[in-house]
């Protein structure tokens, strides 16, 4: 190219290039060997180099802040391939990201030049636009080394891969066609530029880093890069080798580098990795909402810049919606996940747990009509038509400038259960079929474990429904003890346990507290937890005490093992009882006598805290657990003053992974030494200090705080064997009624008590007690030496006897009978008068019995 000197017209412009240096003692790169300007939007040059000064004759201070415009001959000329552009009327958004060409350019003295100009636009951090112009000068000497080494333009063009040859200053002299197509210039645009002057980019800097290392060692260097090309809407991945080139003399003339794209190859490996990803991330959590959030956060911003996830509203009737193939009309979905590049994502017109309704042309409906995934670019027209049946999504898409989109069915077991959409905006490049394959396996995965999620939510609500059925919601104030409770379900990760608890009044005033946990989790062990409740109500109903009551129940805990294991012979059924196996400890507590009698069955052992804030673990055998059938179980009886707390819970409370078994006794102690406070507030105390969250194990906590009966409202008497006491017994009974204020029970109590002591003397054997408990009933209780349980029957017309039971249960409002260790008790129970006076018996007639 000619240029003209300063001072004539007529004769070439010289180089003033400096000399040749030696690397190692000066810059090697030589910055006014380029002509470089930088011209903003409005056509103003804003920088102005060495170079371009050599070039042109102008100091920077002449032409910085001057319209470009002043620089072309004649006002305007070709700024592009295309077409006649000035600077000053550039529309940025409608020229490429850069451009080439020859103009011609007038020198300070008026000489005409024509240049080729390479130009790239550049975005500032204000997201204004400025253009990067440059042209590199011509050299007028020719080092030994500075144009590298000697060879054939027309034999390097023919290099079978994408070669760069650059001289000592690291300044292209040779590329190879394959390298003139990667870069989108000719060998001429690019000649005597160093790279990042041919494509200015960060990764392009990098680069030339190791082009100049190469230089400074002569050890070849290998790296790869990732970078986006004019004209092109995604990035490309290279692998990239660079040598040093040496002449004949054994001296460094230059480097080669050679280009291979590794993108196809760079994408399969970015998309394994993000299935892998997808494999660990998504379905950590038997959670819907957490699985389909786990989804969104895997694909953005790997996959797309916005990614939503919608399924089907459950049916009443159980389940999901089911699509069993196209059909017209609206898909009524339910947002449970979004997320997008954006923070706090506002592109996003449904919110999360909002209904929202798509029209059947929409790629959500489309993907569940074909119940497979489908890919589609924003239009004009597609816009035009969300824009007539939705407003607000047309305006966000205008707004954010969403050009792809991929809709997903999640299906799972053959049924689908919603739709996963996956939409750019930010991204330049499009969805391609490798990204819809990959968006399909990812959503896959993530809808078996939906599927999973809303299967076992279905379980656990089925359980916890049971459960709570089979609970009891509120317990009946007992004269006997004030008492509180607390259950807690395990969280969802354990699933609901088979803990459970009950208070059971029993007769002459006492009370049975218990407190059980059965093995497992799941629907089945909240089955088997309502059967033995059951079982225990019905054997505290026959008043057995503590061990024999649990012998019963390990009976009825081996049954069920033999049930679960298919009605297998008896000694296969010990070993499927660990299936079905529990643990339980049963209280019975007598006001009367203040005491209590526990026995427990592999179950933690209860706390008692006295009035006096005295805190200890009762030593109770521990006994097997239940469904063993190894060993007896055995009672301990303790003596309780009035206003002791008894604690009884499940290992839930205190076994956990943050702490030791002693640490969380030594934390339940603590928690347990203020018992004069409410036993809500110990209850509260009591879960704050042992649980930090949600407990891993179902959790039942029973506090049973003493009450005593006073003196005054039990009378006893010590009866002879001899018919004639019964006379005496009545007499007796009516003095102490009145003593009570309680004449209107005078009548039906010595009818009772007649029969009572009667059937005692007539058929068993001494001691004969008969003893009245005056609480919120009146309680007749007749004690013999015999073990023969009596049993109700219904006398014939003419039999002398057999009707003594019957009035019996007639007259009172319940009756029975209980084995002791001497003997056995009958009991009735007869209530109180209303608090007006008036009596509330109601005596039959002795003809109708």
């Amino acid at each position: 190219m000619r240029r003209p000197d300063s001072g004539r017209d007529d004769q070439p412009v010289r180089s003033n290039d400096p000399p040749e240096a030696d690397l190692h003692e000066t810059d090697p790169f030589d910055e006014a060997a380029t002509a470089k300007a930088v011209i903003d939007a409005r056509g103003t040059v804003t920088e102005w180099s060495e170079g371009a000064h050599r070039l042109l004759g102008h100091r920077p201070s002449e032409i910085v802040g001057r319209p470009a415009a002043a620089l072309l001959a004649d006002g305007a000329t070709a700024l592009s391939r295309t077409g006649a552009l000035d600077p000053a009327t550039l529309d940025p958004a409608a020229l490429p990201d850069r451009w080439s060409g020859t103009v011609t350019l007038l020198h300070r003295n008026g000489q005409r030049l024509d240049v080729r100009l390479l130009a790239h636009r550049l975005t500032t951090d204000a997201g204004a636009t400025d253009w990067l112009l440059v042209s590199p000068l011509a050299r007028t000497h020719t080092g030994p080394h500075s144009d590298g080494p000697q060879l054939s333009e027309a034999e390097f063009m023919q290099s079978p891969c994408a070669m760069a040859i650059y001289d000592t200053h690291l300044r292209l002299r040779h590329v190879s066609g394959d390298m003139e197509s990667l870069m989108g210039l000719l060998g001429d645009d690019v000649r005597g530029l160093r790279l990042p002057e041919a494509m200015p980019a960060p990764e392009v800097d990098n680069i030339e880093r190791h082009m100049l290392r190469v230089l400074e060692t002569g050890e070849p260097q290998h790296l790869e890069s990732s970078l986006r090309l004019p004209g092109h809407d995604r990035e490309f991945a290279w692998a990239i080798s660079i040598a040093p080139l040496w002449d004949a003399e054994g001296r460094k003339s230059g480097v080669a580098s050679a280009v291979h794209d590794r993108t196809r190859q760079n994408r399969a490996q970015q998309r394994l990795l993000l299935v892998n990803e997808a494999s660990t991330r998504i379905g950590s959590a038997l959670d819907v909402a957490s699985t389909a959030r786990e989804l969104a956060d895997v694909a953005v911003p790997a996959l797309a810049d916005f990614v939503t996830v919608d399924l089907l509203p459950e049916d009443p009737r159980g389940g999901a919606e089911h699509f069993t193939g196209p059909r017209p009309g609206q898909v009524r979905l339910r947002r449970v996940a979004l997320r997008s590049v954006l923070e706090g994502a506002p592109e996003a017109v449904v919110e999360v747990g909002d209904i929202s309704y798509y029209p059947d042309s929409s790629p959500p409906a489309e993907a569940l009509f074909l119940q497979r995934g489908v890919m589609r670019q924003v239009t004009d027209s597609s816009v035009a038509r969300w824009e007539t049946m939705d407003p607000r999504r047309a305006a966000k898409m205008r707004a954010f400038r969403f050009h792809s989109h991929m809709a997903v069915p999640l299906r799972a077991r053959g049924t689908i259960l919603g739709v996963a959409t996956f939409s750019r905006h930010r991204s330049p490049a499009p969805f391609e079929l490798d990204d819809l394959l990959l968006a399909e396996e990812i959503t896959a995965r993530a809808a078996v474990c939906i599927d999973n999620a809303r299967r076992y939510t279905r379980e656990r609500d089925t359980a916890l429904a049971l459960q709570r059925s089979l609970l009891p919601r509120a317990l009946p104030e007992h004269a006997a003890v004030e008492f509180a409770f607390r259950y807690l379900p395990a969280d969802s990760g354990a699933g609901v346990g088979g803990d459970w608890f009950d208070v059971i009044p029993l007769s002459s005033s006492r009370v049975a507290l218990v407190v059980g946990d059965v093995v497992g989790h799941g629907v089945q062990a909240s089955a088997t937890m309502g059967r033995l409740r059951t079982a225990v109500r019905t054997l505290a109903d026959v008043d057995l005490p503590p061990d024999e009551l649990l012998t019963h129940l390990d009976d009825l805990v081996n049954h069920l093992a033999a049930e679960a294991s298919g009605g297998q012979a008896p000694g296969a059924a010990a070993e499927g009882a660990g299936d079905v196996g529990a643990t339980c400890i049963y209280a019975v507590y007598d006001p009367v006598s203040r005491r209590c009698s526990l026995a427990r069955a592999g179950h933690p052992q209860p706390a008692m805290v006295t009035p006096d804030g005295t805190v200890s673990f009762l030593d109770l055998p521990a006994g097997a657990p239940l469904g063993l059938g190894t060993l007896p179980f055995e009672s301990v009886e303790v003596e309780l003053r009035e206003g002791s707390v008894l604690v009884l819970f499940t290992n839930g409370l205190v076994e956990s992974r943050e702490r030791g078994l002693d640490e969380s006794f030594a934390a339940l102690r603590t928690a347990l030494s203020h018992p004069a406070a409410p036993l809500e507030d110990i209850c509260d105390n009591v879960l704050k200090a042992l649980l930090s969250g949600r407990p891993a194990d179902d959790v039942a906590l029973l506090l049973a705080r003493t009450r005593a009966l006073d003196a005054s409202q039990v009378a006893t008497w010590e009866l002879d064997c001899d018919p004639a006491g019964v006379a005496q017994a009545r007499r007796d009974v009516a003095g102490q009624l009145a003593a009570w204020g309680l004449e209107d029970a005078v009548f039906t109590t010595e009818l009772v008590v007649s029969e009572l002591v009667t059937n005692a003397i007539r058929y068993a054997q001494a001691p004969i007690q008969l003893r009245l408990i005056h609480d919120h009933s009146l309680i007749c209780e007749v004690s013999d030496g015999s073990n023969t349980a009596p049993h109700l029957r219904r006398a014939r017309v003419f039999d002398e006897g057999g009707r003594g039971l019957l009035l019996v249960a007639q007259l009172t409002r319940s009756w029975g009978t209980r084995q002791g260790s001497g003997g056995k008790t009958i009991w009735a129970e007869q209530a109180l008068p209303v608090a007006d006076g008036v009596g509330i018996w109601d005596v039959p007639d002795v003809a109708d019995i």
